[in-house]
């Protein structure tokens, strides 16, 4: 399985609470919904649908999870909708119980000690891609670790000055060849990303 990580981005790197206002505040972030106004169905809804389509599994951080698991189940009828709820899922922590995994069903809970070890036999097995969507600081860690084979960014035309990102900031050089730009109406790049033999 390949994995894929797709992420609404702004230009300064911060993928922190596209999605709402209370999504997460955490270190006094308040721009959460910042992605709205540039929303695109076609182009970017498009991506995020591609993605889906070739999934055979989704991972989550805790965080973004929960976030999911609150919002998703009660879109039932609509066709996206029901392929999140349907497709397996991965949840990575340590403290969720496996009695709240139930609140979306196809969830496996992988223990925040065993992440990467089961991330990686989950890697080598056969099938469709484990997609990833949020969850920065799980996907920091897989792309120190050298286990994302591409990278979807939905870059937006938005400084946030500050927030959660997905790069490792360990010093590390990582070269990725760019395999495609689609360009929305609202001014978002979506650019795929695979890392790339370049020294």
């Amino acid at each position: 399985m390949r994995i894929v990580i797709s992420e609404f981005i702004s230009l300064d790197g911060v993928v922190q609470a596209p999605g709402g206002p209370d999504e997460d505040t955490e270190g006094g972030f308040a721009h959460g919904g910042w992605t709205h106004r540039y929303f695109d169905p076609d182009v970017v809804g498009g991506a995020f649908a591609d993605a889906l389509g070739t999934a055979d599994a989704l991972l989550f951080g805790r965080r973004t999870w929960r976030s999911m698991a609150a919002a998703w189940p009660e879109r039932a009828g609509d066709p996206f909708a029901d392929r999140m709820n349907s497709v397996r899922k991965y949840v990575v922590s340590s403290t969720l119980g496996e009695d709240e995994l139930t609140t979306w069903n196809n969830t496996t809970l992988i223990p925040g000690d065993q992440a990467l070890a089961r991330i990686r036999e989950l890697r080598e097995t056969d099938g469709g891609d484990l997609s990833m969507m949020g969850s920065p600081t799980l996907v920091r860690t897989l792309l120190r670790e050298g286990l994302v084979d591409e990278l979807r960014l939905m870059r937006m035309p938005v400084i946030l000055g500050g927030g959660k990102t997905i790069f490792p900031d360990d010093g590390v050089k990582r070269p990725l060849e760019l395999v495609s730009t689609v360009t929305s109406k609202t001014g978002v790049d979506v650019c795929v990303y695979r890392p790339s033999d370049e020294a």
